[in-house]
């Protein structure tokens, strides 16, 4: 079972501490009595999942020998304007650099990851809308 503790610091930033250890601040905006010293909780929903997808496609492209340079994964969540504003669409894009890549090799990777093994796209997939696109960057 994974665990977390979240302490309130103050006004409306909260420290949020992993069953490993690690800390992250999270915090509100000025406009509703934050201080804008962390990440929304919302926020972090959307670079959990492209932290967990990055690095299924990580280690997938690893195993088929890809020389991959580089993965920067843009997501973004639209939300309604009324509470409480879940996500109901959610937008990735891969962006993978690297030599030689296989396009094959990518996309397999991303659909593997987006179709079986990514556990935060699996939970949020029930609640909104998620799509996804890839661009393959040659570097030398």
């Amino acid at each position: 079972m994974l665990k977390a503790k979240v302490k309130w610091t103050g006004g409306l930033q909260f420290v949020g501490q992993s069953g490993t250890g690690h800390a992250i601040v999270m915090d509100g905006s000025p406009d509703y009595g934050g201080e804008n010293s962390g990440m929304r909780p919302m926020e972090l929903l959307l670079v959990g999942l492209g932290g967990c997808s990055g690095m299924d496609i990580a280690s997938i492209l690893a195993k088929k020998k890809q020389d991959v340079r580089g993965i920067e994964i843009n997501v973004n969540g639209k939300q309604p304007d009324e509470y409480p504003k879940r996500f109901t669409e959610i937008e990735i894009e891969f962006i993978v650099k690297g030599k030689n890549l296989s396009e094959e090799a990518v996309k397999r990777a991303i659909q593997l990851s987006m179709e079986k093994y990514c556990s935060v796209k699996a939970t949020l997939e029930h609640s909104a809308k998620i799509i996804h696109s890839y661009k393959i960057v040659e570097v030398d």
